[in-house]
């Protein structure tokens, strides 16, 4: 191991910050690229101030930890917002509340509706079509009504 680093010489950290961004650009997530920022400040360090090997490992060690908690704080990707459309991809849960007209009837208590460009399975007491329904409940996949 210390004859590998003499050889490698003070251009080393530079090199492994170019593939820690290769990395990056091949990963998801935001990781890689704090640790190429280590390695480049480690670079600069090594040249500034004649490190051993491990006085080196130990200085990306430490630059690499305080580079990914700084990252983390203040970059933190784009977050999803719940509160802009909480029931994107569970959308009968954004039918319960409101109320609708029946098309067909409710015959045994179950029938359809449709409600913008689906049809959904509805059940309830029977009723007849034409009658306002409203959905109070979700069962699975069908929608739980009754009568306005």
């Amino acid at each position: 191991m210390e004859q590998l680093f003499p050889l490698l010489g003070n251009w080393v950290w530079f090199v492994a910050a170019g593939i820690f961004l290769m990395l990056e650009l091949l990963s998801p997530g935001v990781f890689f690229i704090w640790l190429g920022i280590a390695a480049a400040l480690t670079g600069v360090i090594d040249n500034l101030h004649d490190l051993p090997w491990q006085g080196e490992l130990v200085v990306f060690a430490v630059l690499s930890v305080i580079a990914v908690v700084v990252g983390r704080r203040f970059y933190k990707g784009p977050a999803m917002e719940p509160k802009d459309n909480p029931h994107l991809n569970r959308r009968q849960f954004g039918y319960v509340g409101r109320s609708f007209t029946l098309a067909q009837p409710i015959v045994n208590g179950r029938g359809k509706l449709t409600i913008e460009d689906t049809v959904w399975q509805i059940e309830g007491p029977d009723m007849d079509a034409g009658t306002r329904v409203k959905v109070t409940a979700v069962n699975d996949m069908t929608l739980v009504v009754a009568a306005n």
